[in-house]
């Protein structure tokens, strides 16, 4: 009976049914889901794997031959809906690439990357609701399916946001992810991540017979174009503050499917800042000669690793000085990748006026930076002008070197 004396035999738990429409493959079906669906779920998911238990580095959890070997296990399971063609090139992909990644993931289960994540975050599974988006049902049932690399967490979204052709949200959302977490050193992990997530849910729906079958199709085709060859590429902006740079490239990863580095978010975390905490609360000076050139360091070093790993880069910095761009070209030359510098402009009063009223962004920026840059600030050279487009050029590879 309900209620009662004694001792608790069993709880009772009351459940409410979301709203129609309200899960993200079903806004995503109805063209009703959104930008800040995105946003608020990039969010939500990176505070949430900041804060996650960590594996212990003994735990087994997460480990290079686990991961390898539940990867081929995800594609023995699919049996005849992959065809032979596809299983041996998924296969080779999967053995070779899991024995590059290895030290990788192994690094990163020791330095408390592997956490106690969702493990099943496709999009049936997240959900808006009045107060915000959220994630349910996360895997419960076996430990090493959830103790997983946040990077496998997060592929999962990415994954199927791909498969379901909305690649302008897929990159809007690792993006934000990485914005407030910085781990793109787990970039390199994360197609392989992809493709096994692929895999599994091609799995899943095969098992719904006959009627599920063209969705598992769609999720195989996919794993095996996100094993293809990579073309990297390097834009980077340019223009002084308030010019656009930050909106601008937001539609060029869209558009691209890149992965953006912003200075302004990378120069707070030089000082261990979030990136919308103000620095000026903290009586900290964030924009001097010497921090500056350690954020374009941090930059290229980080756009070397993410050009390595096989993604599109943007750097969204002002890039006014031509020792800045020139850098910036060397190390587009030295991987062999295009090249492309994407001016923004506008005219001063514009400017002036963009950043007295900006609020509520990473860039701290004033009227007194802007007054500074504009009379330091180098105009492109002829060389650098073949290298340039404005974004409402809507094929910039014919710029490209």
């Amino acid at each position: 009976m309900l209620g009662g004396d004694g001792p608790v035999l069993e709880y009772a738990v009351r459940m409410h049914r979301f709203a129609t429409g309200a899960l993200f493959s079903e806004r995503l079906a109805s063209g009703g889901l959104c930008a800040e669906d995105i946003d608020q779920l990039a969010a939500l998911l990176a505070d949430f794997h900041q804060q996650a238990p960590v594996a212990s580095a003994s735990s087994g959890f997460a480990t290079g031959s686990t991961r390898r070997a539940t990867a081929l296990a995800a594609l023995d399971g699919l049996g005849e809906i992959a065809g032979k063609n596809e299983q041996r090139e998924l296969r080779d992909w999967l053995d070779t690439k899991a024995h590059a990644l290895m030290p990788l993931w192994n690094f990163r289960l020791a330095t408390s990357r592997v956490r106690e994540c969702h493990g099943d975050l496709h999009l049936a599974n997240l959900v808006r609701l009045n107060a915000g988006v959220a994630a349910f049902d996360g895997i419960e049932f076996d430990p090493a399916l959830r103790w997983i690399d946040v990077i496998d967490d997060v592929a999962f979204v990415v994954m199927d946001l791909l498969v379901k052709g909305r690649r302008d949200f897929a990159f809007r959302f690792i993006n934000a992810w990485l914005d407030r977490t910085g781990d793109h050193a787990g970039l390199p992990t994360l197609a392989y991540a992809m493709v096994y997530r692929a895999l599994v849910r091609a799995q899943v729906h095969s098992l719904r017979g006959a009627q599920g079958m063209s969705t598992a199709r769609s999720y195989i085709e996919n794993a095996t174009a996100f094993i293809q060859p990579a073309q990297p590429r390097l834009f980077i902006m340019h223009g002084l503050p308030g010019s656009g740079k930050t909106f601008s490239s937001q539609r060029l990863l869209e558009r691209e499917g890149a992965i953006r580095l912003r200075s302004d978010v990378e120069r707070k975390r030089l000082f261990g800042l979030g990136m919308r905490e103000d620095s000026r609360l903290k009586g900290l000076d964030i924009y001097g000669a010497d921090t500056t050139g350690k954020v374009y360091a941090r930059l290229f070093r980080i756009a070397h690793l993410v050009l390595m790993a096989g993604f599109p880069v943007i750097l969204d910095a002002a890039f006014l000085r031509r020792a800045e761009r020139a850098e910036a070209l060397a190390l587009a030359n030295t991987l062999g990748v295009d090249f492309s510098i994407v001016v923004c402009e506008a005219p001063i009063e514009v400017l002036r006026s963009r950043l007295t009223t900006r609020h509520g962004d990473a860039s701290e920026a004033d009227v007194t930076v802007l007054d500074k840059l504009q009379g330091s600030a180098e105009p492109l050279s002829g060389l650098e002008s073949t290298y340039a487009f404005e974004l409402e050029d809507e094929n910039p590879a014919r710029n490209a070197a």
